[in-house]
């Protein structure tokens, strides 16, 4: 990976920036138990990933507007479920460090982004949520979006990750991707600290 020619860094929220780990795992665990689904199963698939698709994964009998209410209602038991979430360790020390146009592309609406984002004492520049696009993460709709807006060649920004399906996203828009946890990106990070010290040179 070469670092040199970044010149925009787009972050995933949840996990990325934002530690909510516990939250959206007690909101689909709940989840599966009114929809009659196992939740290890869908805990399996939903990181990183829309409502709509993870639904659409658990309950395939789910169409048209009976998808869509039960996505709602996963969405709806995560809005005030903030009490632990923070910031992921070193997401203040990069963005205070980082002197390049940054976004936040979320596979959440912007209703509980900016919850969770303003619990977690983060302000984005640049927010696109699912409800900015019409197909979200691994479709890498929302971070061709977000380069869009930067003014920014994709090939030229840093995606930021921590879920598979979120580096998928990131790949297919033509970004390099720094992944997290253990997740095969272009570049493995133990944590945003790491990477502020990589990115200060070019600050």
């Amino acid at each position: 990976m070469d670092l040199t020619i970044i010149e925009a860094v787009l972050f995933d929220m949840d996990g990325t920036l934002v530690d909510s780990d516990a939250a959206v795992e007690r909101a689909w665990r709940t989840w599966a138990a009114e929809y009659g689904v196992d939740p290890a199963a869908v805990l399996a698939v939903a990181h990183g990933a829309p409502a709509e698709r993870t639904v659409g994964l658990a309950r395939p009998d789910l169409t048209g507007p009976a998808a869509a209410e039960a996505a709602a209602r996963q969405l709806e038991l995560q809005y005030d479920d903030l009490s632990d979430v923070v910031p992921t360790p070193g997401a203040h020390e990069l963005l205070a460090a980082l002197r390049l146009p940054w976004a936040v592309v979320t596979s959440a609406d912007a209703r509980l982004a900016k919850a969770r984002l303003g619990a977690a004492g983060i302000t984005a520049p640049l927010l696109v949520t699912v409800e900015d696009v019409r197909a979200g993460k691994p479709d890498p709709e929302g971070y061709l979006r977000a380069a869009e807006l930067l003014g920014v060649a994709p090939e030229r920004c840093l995606v930021v990750e921590d879920a598979e399906v979120g580096v998928a996203a990131g790949r297919a828009a033509g970004a390099q991707v720094a992944a997290l946890k253990g997740v095969d990106g272009d570049l493995a990070i133990p944590d945003l600290g790491t990477l502020a010290r990589l990115l200060t040179p070019r600050s």
